[in-house]
């Protein structure tokens, strides 16, 4: 094995978050990178001297990260590689995930005498791009201190939150969150721009109060009131942490009406909205409403 100085990546997954992170991550390290685009990792390596690699390939790497769309399919690809995998090995899952699923991986790679974090980003591709993203990472405290200085190339905020899953679970209660406050606010602001209040003055004067948030300092002003809705976090994925949310919800078994009806909401605005940035559900309350804001 490489000296703990300086391991030998590999990252799996270049997506919008996983493309500038394992960008971080090959300008310090030695990083092999696989797409299921080819094409992806060829630009990848030019643009930042990763090397792009067969699958099995990136079995020879001291840590291994994974950045995918769901844990089913972090869970085929580990399958897939389990033959190939040392003992050793650290896998880093970057996905929003599943908190059950993420467990049965990672007994699966225990197997093989291989770790896992379910380690979950936010921050988005911004963050990402700046190397200020946050980790939220269940596992091992071992394996998270073992995975934290490389993830400190990337990452401005790094905490582990508790055992295996935790991570995921966390993750899909902060993006819950993020649904709360996009529904409110557009709602709120439907009403005061109804009543002839000037959208940009009232999210002025909600900034510099208690009832601002991340929405309301950078996402609605940047995207619903400038009519822009750059698509970087896509409707249907907020839509799979709430649903991933709901199932943390029913396994605590807490109560939780919020939560659980703002999952609904968000049902109803996919169906309607199809594959559109999230902060575009201000545009089915718009619809609704009859008035538009920006």
């Amino acid at each position: 094995m490489v000296g703990e100085a300086t391991p030998k990546l590999a990252f799996i997954g270049l997506g919008a978050m996983g493309y500038p992170i394992a960008g971080h991550l090959a300008r310090r390290y030695p990083t092999l990178v696989w797409n299921r685009t080819p094409s992806k990792a060829e630009a990848h390596a030019k643009e930042f001297g990763s090397q792009p690699v067969a699958f099995a390939q990136v079995a020879q790497a001291d840590i291994l990260f994974t950045c995918l769309p769901t844990s089913q399919e972090v869970h085929e690809v580990a399958e897939r590689l389990l033959p190939y995998l040392r003992p050793g090995t650290l896998w880093i899952d970057h996905t929003s995930g599943e908190p059950d699923l993420a467990r049965r991986t990672a007994v699966r790679l225990a197997e093989r005498g291989v770790s896992y974090l379910d380690a979950c980003l936010s921050g988005g591709v911004a963050g990402a791009v700046q190397g200020r993203a946050t980790v939220m990472a269940g596992g091992a405290p071992e394996d998270f201190e073992r995975a934290r200085p490389v993830m400190a190339t990337y990452a401005a905020k790094i905490v582990h939150v508790g055992p295996l899953g935790s991570g995921h679970a966390v993750k899909a209660v902060n993006n819950a969150l993020l649904a709360v406050n996009l529904w409110a606010l557009s709602e709120g602001m439907l009403a005061l721009v109804r009543q002839g209040v000037d959208a940009r003055l009232a999210l002025e004067a909600i900034n510099a109060s208690s009832g601002r948030s991340n929405v309301s300092e950078n996402l609605f002003g940047q995207r619903v009131l400038s009519r822009e809705f750059p698509n970087t976090f896509a409707l249907g994925l907020l839509v799979k942490d709430l649903g991933i949310c709901a199932r943390v919800l029913e396994a605590a078994g807490t109560p939780a009406p919020m939560l659980r009806q703002v999952r609904e909401f968000f049902e109803v605005a996919r169906r309607e909205l199809g594959e559109v940035d999230h902060t575009a559900v201000a545009r089915l309350l718009e619809r609704w409403a009859g008035v538009e804001m920006g």
